[in-house]
């Protein structure tokens, strides 16, 4: 092997008698180095989203939920959430109660998700940071407030500046709907606006936050919760706590972290990168194929070099491997300078921001997260499809002695 490389660099930085080899050479190896930052670019681009979509999903959800296999609501056992709330790395465990609800405001009706929380999910909600108008208050003395959806709150003309309550109802579980007066039939609960927050769309359009006490009357339940949610404190790892949370709480109950909670957006999310990712090594693979010229040319140009080497005893797989590395060769430079180019593009953006995002968007620069993992990947599939298109030529052009 050392031979055939010592061969191969001589080839590639020497002098070809016909100019245009060491031309479509350059080329090759300057569209191999654009291929390849373009595809740490664009993956470090679409990592930032994805990281920022997470990041803004996790708000309203914990790092574990429990909920029960059967059914929509249960009784928490005081001495199981004790537990739980004394195992190493919990920060805290909070209850709360989820249901589709009819609303009304003002003479405008809709329908939403409520959520009735408990005052320690008051406390350490990182949704306060994500209030765009009021403030973060679910009661104020005994009258219960709620957080409104922007998108849903502005569908709907609410305000927290103004004094109007809003109006939640759901059927009463003990009650026979009537055909004559359905609204005899639904339990109903004031709640009055004290914020509106913006975390995503799907959110902003149909979540509504308000005290679990006020959830429970209009639900008519006591001690009720549809979930109990977890949140660690960050040392902790999240598989083994989930592995102890279960055996607490018992096989009738299901433990999701954060992917199981939002599995078919995380699924989704990993569809779309990897054909990103794909089409963008098509683009790779039709540039690669400059090489394939190249090598082709110079073999034709060596052919005087190629009798030499055979009459000096040198075997076809050695020849062969000669031209293969010297095509091997141009990926690699390429490949090492799209590598350092990509980099430096993702960390001014991350450090100045120079491409802004178009539009009126509370972001104001592209997102860009580096992933070691996905440049190692690059940069193993760039070489090796520049080998195989490098061994293409090679195979073809060089017979076997004696043909």
């Amino acid at each position: 092997m050392k031979l055939p490389l010592l061969i191969a660099k001589r080839y590639l930085f020497a002098k070809k008698s016909h100019n245009v080899i060491n031309i479509i050479s350059a080329i090759s190896a300057a569209g191999m180095a654009i291929g390849t930052a373009a595809l740490i670019v664009i993956l470090a681009v679409y990592n930032g989203f994805s990281s920022l979509v997470a990041d803004s999903v996790s708000l309203l959800e914990p790092d574990l939920l429990v909920e029960k296999k059967e059914g929509k609501v249960f009784n928490p056992q005081e001495a199981a959430v004790e537990r739980l709330r004394a195992l190493k790395g919990v920060s805290g465990v909070s209850e709360t109660l989820k249901e589709n609800i009819f609303i009304t405001y003002d003479g405008q009706s809709g329908a939403a998700v409520a959520i009735g929380v408990d005052s320690l999910w008051e406390a350490n909600a990182p949704i306060a940071d994500k209030i765009v108008d009021g403030k973060h208050s679910l009661s104020k003395g005994d009258i219960p407030q709620a957080l409104v959806g922007v998108g849903f709150a502005y569908k709907m003309g609410i305000s927290p500046r103004l004094l109007i309550p809003v109006q939640l109802y759901f059927p009463d579980r003990n009650k026979k709907i009537s055909v004559s007066n359905p609204a005899a039939s639904l339990r109903s609960v004031k709640v009055w606006t004290s914020g509106l927050f913006s975390i995503t769309t799907d959110t902003d359009n149909s979540i509504i936050i308000t005290k679990l006490g006020a959830m429970r009357e209009l639900l008519d339940y006591d001690t009720e919760v549809s979930s109990l949610e977890i949140r660690a404190d960050g040392l902790v790892e999240t598989a083994r706590l989930q592995e102890e949370v279960q055996e607490i709480v018992g096989p009738g109950f299901t433990v999701k972290d954060r992917y199981h909670q939002n599995e078919a957006l995380y699924k989704m999310m990993s569809t779309e990168k990897a054909v990103v990712f794909l089409v963008l090594i098509f683009i790779v693979i039709i540039i690669a194929f400059n090489i394939f010229g190249s090598l082709t040319m110079l073999m034709i140009e060596k052919e005087d070099d190629i009798k030499t080497l055979r009459s000096l005893g040198a075997r076809t797989s050695l020849i062969r491997i000669t031209f293969v590395l010297e095509g091997w060769l141009i990926t690699l430079m390429g490949l090492a300078a799209g590598v350092a180019l990509g980099l430096l593009l993702v960390l001014a953006q991350k450090q100045f921001g120079f491409v802004k995002m178009p539009g009126d968007f509370a972001l104001l620069d592209y997102p860009v997260v580096i992933n070691w993992l996905d440049i190692t990947i690059t940069a193993i599939s760039v070489a090796v499809i520049g080998y195989i298109i490098a061994l293409i030529p090679a195979r073809r052009s060089i017979p076997q002695e004696g043909t």
